[in-house]
């Protein structure tokens, strides 16, 4: 992907802008210093997943005023804005809210000082939009005020929602648990973006079926019998099952799935007694585990299970001291998959409007995003995430297009040429948007 982004950026300034995009691009320009004035303003008041609540009434604010039917609290803090302009595709628009307990660090005037307890780990934090979800907003504005213009050259039904919570996963399905497409509509087609630290400002990056992975959080209770740590014959040491454990783990992937079929099992966290001279009665592993597909999901989990308990069991560990092993179910994420039909016109659209230099096809990647679930809850949906790069080209290029040198996405010094995202995002959906909407 690396190369593939470096080769694109070095010729992003040469593409033509074809002349059906110049109308749409010169609004979006005069648009664009209110935008960075609203995107400013998210982005030094974040708030924390499930947490929206400012965030979701400003937006909702802005919706209503361009004329969109507006209801608020869907799914908790999630807004979804209806607009019914005739007989057509129902287009579902999304972008996400939350930001992350992060200290800020990237020296902006306009930089969060915000402080918050996350509810989750009851941890008091700073908070930032360091996933750039910011600018996911500000470019749905952007999307809803073009759309507003241009209703005469669109037939069909825009449901713009805003998402709650897509960083703890929890937020897509408290939309669609609380009647997302029973009580509005049921979208025909669902589109977003999302900035990449992996590619310069203006890029925009497609992948076709599986893009993002599913993400799974696994918690192993290694259980033992404790004692002194100079007599480890009258114990069983759950320090060394662990360790057994974690080796053992390490041959699923290599030696249990097809080696063309992508799969992670990673140990995040290794924790276990508190002095020197004891061995404890328990240890604790934290895995997070991605995949692709489904079946492969379940193999990995299975594969969890089976090696947490043999490996005790080749340590004598009796039968009520098995380890716990315990899927957080409530922290699932599924794998986003990219209908390959909508991707392929998309990327063909976007290349025309931006120029080939611009576009370009890039591997899916293991990290995770709920948007998938929209298209989980009905495969008849045409469903499309899609990047928009955000590194500022200078720094991009002082890199040599290696993403490994530049701040990444939640790190504490991700700050995007927001420019540049949002300009590019807005036209990008706004185009696509209209395509998918367009008058017979």
């Amino acid at each position: 992907m690396r190369h593939l982004l470096f080769a694109a950026a070095a010729s992003l300034a040469l593409a033509a802008t074809p002349a059906a995009a110049q109308d749409l691009r010169a609004d979006i320009a005069e648009e664009m210093p209110e935008l960075i004035e609203l995107y400013r303003f998210l982005h030094a008041n974040p708030e924390l997943s499930n947490e929206e609540h400012q965030t979701a009434a400003k937006l909702a604010g802005i919706a209503r005023d361009l004329g969109f039917t507006v209801t608020e609290g869907v799914g908790g803090t999630g807004v979804v804005a209806m607009m019914e302009n005739g007989p057509g595709p129902v287009l579902l628009l999304r972008a996400d809210m939350d930001g992350l307990p992060v200290v800020e660090q990237t020296g902006l005037p306009f930089a969060s000082t915000v402080t918050a307890t996350a509810p989750q780990s009851g941890v008091e934090s700073g908070v930032m939009h360091a996933c750039g979800h910011d600018t996911h907003m500000t470019a749905w504005v952007g999307v809803a005020q073009q759309m507003v213009e241009r209703k005469a050259d669109w037939s069909g039904t825009l449901m713009m929602i805003l998402q709650p919570a897509e960083e703890t996963g929890e937020g897509a399905k408290a939309m669609l648990e609380d009647g997302l497409f029973t009580r509005f509509a049921m979208p025909t087609h669902a589109i977003a973006f999302h900035d990449a630290a992996a590619g310069p400002a203006g890029f925009i990056g497609l992948s076709t079926g599986y893009a993002l992975a599913n993400v799974d959080s696994v918690d192993i209770t290694v259980r033992g019998v404790g004692g002194h740590g100079a007599y480890p014959d009258t114990t069983r040491d759950p320090i060394v099952v662990a360790s057994r454990i974690v080796t053992a783990l390490q041959t699923v992937v290599a030696r249990e799935i097809n080696p063309q079929e992508p799969a992670v099992i990673t140990v995040g966290s290794f924790h276990a007694g508190a002095k020197h001279n004891i061995i404890p009665d328990e240890a604790e592993l934290l895995l997070t585990v991605r995949s692709y597909s489904d079946e492969t999901r379940a193999h990995l989990l299975s594969a969890i299970e089976r090696i947490a308990r043999a490996q005790a069991m080749s340590a004598d560990i009796p039968e009520d001291r098995m380890p716990i092993v315990t899927i957080r179910d409530g922290e699932y994420t599924p794998s986003t998959y990219n209908s390959p039909e909508l991707t392929a016109h998309a990327h063909d659209l976007f290349a025309s409007t931006f120029g080939p230099n611009r576009v370009a096809m890039v591997p899916p990647v293991m990290g995770g995003e709920d948007f998938g679930r929209f298209y989980r809850a009905n495969n008849d949906i045409q469903s499309l995430i899609f990047w928009v790069g955000g590194q500022p080209m200078d720094k991009w290029q002082a890199a040599g297009g290696d993403p490994a040198k530049l701040p990444s996405l939640h790190s504490p010094f991700w700050a995007p040429d927001a420019e540049a995202v949002v300009a590019t995002a807005t036209e990008a959906l706004t185009t696509l948007a209209l395509d998918i909407l367009a008058k017979d």
